[in-house]
């Protein structure tokens, strides 16, 4: 069984399916943070082709396809155009994604990109344990929805209100560890009955 985790750098997801004994491989424009012997340097959409995968997960870049993004991606907006763009390009890849693997998923925060796809899931990480407030988009194909496995009852905000630094956009797209535990465990368990 081999997977790809598409546009990401951290290796947040693919080292956590190392971990549990999974063939599992990142990619993105981007070096990894992680280990680069599984890691593709690479646009996604060259990688995808190569191989037949059991799995593959999906982090397109939300810049313009996110909902807080709408003062300017939205209709009539200075940066529209990108956004129409960025739909295009995801939709492309979400397709070629089904047609390489036996299971995908999709993750967005809030993103316009939903409604153009089918069977979204939005999850939490204070629903896998950790104290954040950031609500997360899954489409899946083929793949069962996740079930929160330690939710949290007092979360915060401190997401959204990260001040402005170099590393702002890389920070906030990491998965979160609860998340990526649960991922690893009810998808895993899923895909080895594929």
């Amino acid at each position: 069984m081999k997977i790809l985790i598409g546009c990401e750098e951290s290796q947040v997801l693919c080292s956590t399916f190392r971990k549990a004994n999974y063939e599992a491989y990142s990619c993105d424009i981007l070096s990894t943070r992680g280990n680069p012997l599984w890691h593709y340097k690479a646009d996604i959409m060259t990688i995808i082709p190569k191989e037949s995968w059991t799995l593959i997960i999906l982090h397109p870049d939300c810049t313009a396809l996110a909902l807080s993004g709408n003062k300017w991606y939205g209709k009539n907006c200075p940066k529209h155009k990108e956004r129409l763009a960025s739909i295009k390009w995801t939709l492309a890849l979400w397709e070629m994604a089904k047609q390489y693997s036996k299971a995908v998923a999709l993750e967005n925060p809030q993103s316009v990109i939903f409604n153009y796809l089918y069977n979204v899931q939005y999850i939490q990480p204070y629903q896998f344990g950790h104290t954040e407030n950031k609500m997360t988009g899954f489409a899946l194909y083929n793949l069962p929805r996740l079930i929160p496995t330690n939710v949290v009852a007092g979360y915060n905000n401190n997401v959204h209100n990260m001040g402005p630094n170099k590393n702002r956009k890389r920070d906030r797209s990491i998965t979160y560890q609860g998340i990526a535990d649960a991922i690893v465990c009810q998808w895993g368990n899923h895909i080895k009955k594929l």
